[in-house]
């Protein structure tokens, strides 16, 4: 700490400690609005056998109702994340809130099938505008040093949003009807918007980023290319592209369980709509909310000496997690899938703490926000393909729909290995140099 001759803290290290204080509060409001996205993303999953029994909706339906929100998601995050580098990251993140929150709402009127294709897709387009900008901004004020514990611990809120919105969703949509779970969680994201509309705020000076690069680099932390120059430089990375599409086959499995797993125990293990909705996300949300933290402190400490150290984490905990999806897939208790989906959500955590933290190592600070927008892409369009392709092999073909489910659960987890595959060759490719050789420490 430097001082005055009068001995009184100087100015730069009262603006230090403001800085230092402003990041841990811009990342406490984003994991309040990182909660409701997931929370309302959740609870139509844990309202699956309502819907069914009240309209009738098949497997294949209830997966396309699914999928409907993931494939806007996709495609619209591109423009979301190119949007993010160059306009108001919290006008992005306040709009997408309100937007989805309102839409969320909107679906408890729903009575038809095609309305509610047409809400979750809608909800799908404002959910895209909130991680690219979400990301970026926290990665603004954290650098190298604490990075990804910030973003794993933003990440925390993930876990804990789908567990309400598949806990409260099913509670709520037991004892009210499932209609007044919507409005409840719609509800509350409309009023969280308008609550810290004041307290959002870019990093006024990038530090962090200014002692990461060198001073020609630096520079170039504004992006001002157009749209398509700004992805052809970023796709034209072997590293960055490798890295989001083992996002793809990630979150495939991912999506997998977030949308199936409540109605998998409700239909194989005959448990009531409420602990269906619970039990199907605590175990693995819960076990990912410790694990991911963790997980985020080990990269941090690793990357100041070890190389592309944060894709190294990833890709151990995508093998590991590979073994607890067979066991998943083929648990003949409750017992032995609950241990299973522990040790899933253990690894699970140890992936996800590490999506944006390994690709933003590789990019400029002015792209990350358009390269979480195109990993986003991809990688929800893993989730979409792999949500519909569940709804359709439970539908059809031999054996039990109880059993085919299993099946497609167990194969699923050849897209961890091969996620973890392309981690392993992306690493190989990284030539960025630790910290500790950037004069950081």
């Amino acid at each position: 700490m430097s001082f005055s001759s009068s001995g009184r803290t100087s100015p730069s290290s009262k603006c230090s400690k403001d800085a230092n204080s402003s990041k841990w509060v811009v990342l406490g409001l984003l994991w309040l609005v990182c909660f409701l996205n997931y929370a309302d993303r959740q609870v139509i999953s844990s309202l699956f056998p309502l819907l069914e029994h009240d309209f009738g909706f098949s497997k294949a339906q209830l997966g396309l109702i699914g999928s409907s929100f993931m494939w806007v998601y996709a495609f619209s995050s591109p423009l979301a994340g190119f949007a993010g580098d160059r306009v108001s990251r919290k006008g992005l993140i306040l709009g997408g809130c309100l937007l989805w929150s309102v839409m969320t709402f909107f679906t408890g009127l729903c009575g038809k099938f095609w309305q509610f294709l047409a809400t979750r897709a809608v909800i799908g387009l404002g959910e895209s505008l909130y991680f690219p900008s979400a990301t970026s901004l926290i990665s603004g004020w954290h650098g190298l040093r604490t990075r990804s514990t910030a973003l794993s611990l933003h990440q925390s809120a993930v876990y804990v949003g789908t567990i309400a919105g598949g806990a409260l969703g099913a509670y709520v949509g037991a004892r009210y009807g499932w209609r007044w779970a919507f409005y409840g969680f719609g509800g509350a994201g409309i009023l969280v918007a308008i609550l810290i509309r004041k307290h959002l705020a870019d990093p006024v000076i990038p530090t962090a980023d200014l002692l990461e690069r060198d001073a020609e680099t630096t520079m170039n932390t504004t992006a001002t290319n157009g749209l398509i120059p700004t992805f052809q430089k970023l796709l034209t990375k072997p590293n960055v592209l490798l890295l989001m599409v083992a996002f793809a086959f990630a979150n495939g499995v991912a999506a997998i369980f977030l949308l199936w797993a409540p109605t998998f125990l409700y239909e194989k293990f005959h448990q009531s709509l409420v602990v269906a909705g619970f039990s199907a996300v605590a175990a693995i949300q819960i076990a990912s909310a410790v694990s991911a933290p963790l997980s985020g402190l080990l990269a941090d400490r690793l990357s100041i000496r070890i190389r592309g150290a944060r894709m190294i984490v990833q890709a151990v905990a995508l093998l590991l997690g590979s073994l607890t999806i067979v066991a998943v897939g083929r648990a003949a208790t409750m017992e032995a899938l609950i241990a299973s989906m522990i040790c899933f959500g253990i690894c699970k955590g140890g992936y996800d703490a590490g999506i944006f933290a390994s690709v933003f190592d590789l990019v400029l600070p002015g792209e990350r926000s358009s390269v979480a927008g195109l990993m986003n892409t991809l990688g929800w369009i893993g989730g979409a393909v792999s949500a519909m392709m569940v709804g359709i092999f439970s539908t059809y073909g031999s054996g039990t729909p109880m059993e085919r489910m299993s099946g497609v659960i167990v194969w699923s987890s050849v897209g961890y290995l091969v996620a973890a595959t392309l981690l392993l060759s992306a690493r190989t490719l990284d030539d960025t140099k630790p910290a500790e050789t950037l004069h950081l420490g």
